[in-house]
């Protein structure tokens, strides 16, 4: 039988790239929640870096309508952020904010339109 390899009494480790793929694969489903037919059969990727580099720079994320996929380049959107602080928060709240700007392209709306609900303060 194994174990993890921090040992029982440690938690486990987790790196960059555990949380960028658990926050997309989050922040996915929740949108897939809010727009269950807009986004049926959408695929979600994650992709080191995009095979090509336009005039306008490296691209965050790509998206192909007609194969109803959204492709996140998760080394672009990590180096190339500009946080006012390196946390977890932030860094959580970068990756979803990517998140929701390639979904409103998707569905040709504004990411703010995606879940106005969560963003309404009582």
């Amino acid at each position: 039988m194994r174990s993890a390899v921090t040992g029982p009494h440690l938690p486990l480790l987790h790196s960059r790239v555990d949380l960028f793929d658990s926050t997309v694969a989050s922040t996915a489903e929740y949108l897939k929640d809010i727009w269950p037919n807009e986004l049926a059969g959408v695929i979600f990727e994650v992709a080191g870096l995009p095979t090509d580099v336009t005039e306008a720079g490296i691209d965050r994320w790509r998206v192909i309508t007609p194969d109803k996929r959204v492709i996140l380049y998760r080394l672009p959107i990590e180096r190339l952020a500009r946080l006012h602080r390196h946390d977890e928060l932030h860094r959580r709240m970068l990756i979803e904010s990517c998140v929701f700007r390639a979904v409103a392209e998707l569905l040709g709306k504004d990411p703010w339109d995606l879940a106005p609900e969560r963003f309404r303060h009582i």
